[in-house]
């Protein structure tokens, strides 16, 4: 039990109709949960709106609901009705009141930007836990506390589950949590009810615009700045053509990172490094402190990401060693993640599932001069067409050779989707295959695969299903190579 008055301490309100001073036995936004004595948060969402539910909370004896507008109530009910100008945003503070205010206990990073926001978070977890601090982590794959994995429907949760996870944290004696933070969190306030200590801007380009996402491009950078109002210190791409847009109205103080001697921490003497089938960059940072480093992952963006992230452990005090250790072990599930099948060529998975992600990829890897650049992918059904036809004209222009495959058809036609694809494709000379069975996509790759060549599959990432007819299937790539590696009789 806990004071409604407690829960409202730092949220602005009305009171509608009877009282706060009561008690709440727990706090809901789903109206399918509501129970006796709790506070219902009514949230208008794409499918429901939770106002529609405060009769059925009045008679199921909800204490008090919180909403927006105004609503009708049964006479007899004794139900507290609190308006606040955003249901949403209220959430945050009320989520972060029941749970004890446990971002308060914890040293708090948060990680927008349009790329690279996973690998940095997982870069940051690595580096600061060689240091002794005890880290949790949120974000696109999943979150992890402690031991426990737990995979996430978003990028960011919903605030009351964000707080919830924080509380956990604390409980499991963490210090530190690091977590991305999705423009559409920031929008929907999701991340709101605390400061972050740091705030980390990796870059931005137009993506997520959209009917059910931002309505354009000038919204999308305004949601990217709203994370340096609510933190203490911003570490910011300082060569992102975008950043004093995104810094505007900042409230932070602020550490900037790239290749601009400009910047507080830049690289230089960047040497792309490849040694058999791994593919690295070596690089020395200069800035307050000089040092050598290299990351076990190719292409330019991962010397931005390693850079935020010396930047980051370096507010930390991080030794220099621990971070440069890291860096030569980085690994992230599904973001060119090597898997070694040969000494003779380099396999990656990565998540690029849209065509600005793959040619970037495909132009990163370009730089290592492959013998050839072998691009698998495919496309999810109930999606835009357009990303189809767009991602085929990018593997047909920038891979030497593209096997197209499905992906998570949904209710579509696999086939369907794989010719969008070539239609794509056919406005290139680039050469191709239909191979739509993803495991012998994965092993007429392997099994084709030649001296020097770079085989990327690309698409599903970190993802471990397939999803057929609103039906998701096991598929992992890495259990998928390691049985063809195995039927094949081939030795990795």
């Amino acid at each position: 039990m806990i004071a409604l008055k407690e829960l409202l301490k730092k949220t602005e309100y009305t009171i509608d109709r009877g009282s706060v001073d009561k008690s709440i036995t727990k706090v809901i936004n789903d109206s399918r949960k509501i129970e006796e004595g709790c506070l219902f948060i009514c949230i208008k969402g794409a499918n429901f709106d939770g106002h529609e539910a405060v009769f059925a909370a009045a008679e199921k004896k909800a204490a008090a609901v919180l909403v927006e507008r105004e609503v009708s109530v049964p006479e007899d009910s004794e139900m507290t009705v609190i308006r606040v100008a955003d249901t949403r945003y209220a959430m945050a503070f009320v989520s972060a009141a029941y749970f004890g205010d446990p971002a308060e206990k914890l040293t708090t990073i948060g990680v927008t930007g349009t790329k690279g926001k996973t690998t940095t978070t997982y870069l940051i977890k690595s580096i600061l836990e060689a240091t002794g601090r005890k880290v949790g982590l949120i974000g696109t794959i999943e979150t992890i506390i402690g031991d426990k994995h737990t995979p996430n429907a978003n990028t960011t949760p919903e605030s009351y589950m964000l707080q919830k996870y924080f509380a956990e944290m604390v409980e499991a004696g963490l210090d530190t949590v690091v977590m991305e933070v999705s423009s559409q969190a920031l929008m929907m306030h999701r991340s709101q009810g605390f400061v972050f200590d740091y705030g980390i801007f990796t870059n931005i380009s137009p993506d997520h615009i959209g009917p059910n996402e931002h309505k354009d491009f000038d919204e999308y950078l305004h949601c990217k700045g709203l994370l340096f109002k609510q933190c203490r210190t911003g570490i910011v791409n300082g060569d992102d053509e975008h950043v004093k847009k995104v810094l505007e109205g900042a409230s932070c103080k602020v550490i900037s990172f790239g290749l601009n001697s400009e910047n507080d921490l830049y690289a230089e003497d960047i040497t792309l490094k490849r040694d058999g089938a791994l593919l690295g960059v070596d690089f020395k940072v200069r800035g307050e402190k000089s040092g050598e480093y290299t990351i076990a992952m190719p292409g330019m963006f991962s010397v931005y990401n390693a850079l935020c992230t010396i930047a980051l452990c370096r507010c930390f005090d991080a030794d220099d060693e621990a971070i440069r250790a890291a860096l030569l072990k980085a690994h992230v599930k599904g973001r060119m993640e090597r898997i070694h099948v040969s000494d003779r060529f380099s396999l990656f998975i990565d998540y690029a599932h849209n065509a600005m992600a793959l040619e970037s990829l495909l132009v990163s890897l370009r730089e290592y001069k492959p013998e050839r650049i072998v691009c698998l992918f495919g496309c999810g059904g109930n999606r835009a067409r357009a990303r189809r036809f767009e991602m085929g004209e990018v593997s047909g222009r920038l891979a030497d050779f593209t096997i197209i495959t499905s992906d998570n058809p949904r209710d579509e036609e696999p086939m369907d989707i794989i010719a969008d694809i070539v239609t794509g494709i056919k406005k290139t000379e680039g050469k191709y295959i239909e191979i739509p069975d993803r495991k012998e996509a994965i092993r007429y790759a392997i099994k084709n695969g030649r001296d020097g060549d770079v085989i990327i599959l690309a698409g599903k990432g970190h993802e471990d299903y397939q999803e057929i007819h609103g039906v998701k299937h096991p598929m992992d790539e890495r259990v998928l190579i390691a049985e063809i590696l195995k039927e094949e009789g081939i030795e990795a």
